[in-house]
């Protein structure tokens, strides 16, 4: 259980849920969706 938490907490901190978010510069524009779960017993 405690690597699974780890794993959760490396994938969160390298997507940068660890501070607020930061704007991006001048002219950059980024749109999109992202999704992530677990299926247990599919």
């Amino acid at each position: 259980m405690r690597r699974i938490a780890l794993v959760a907490l490396l994938a969160l901190a390298a997507c940068g849920a660890d501070g607020p978010p930061v704007a991006p510069a001048a002219g950059v524009t980024v749109g999109g969706e992202a999704r992530a779960g677990v299926v247990i017993g599919g």
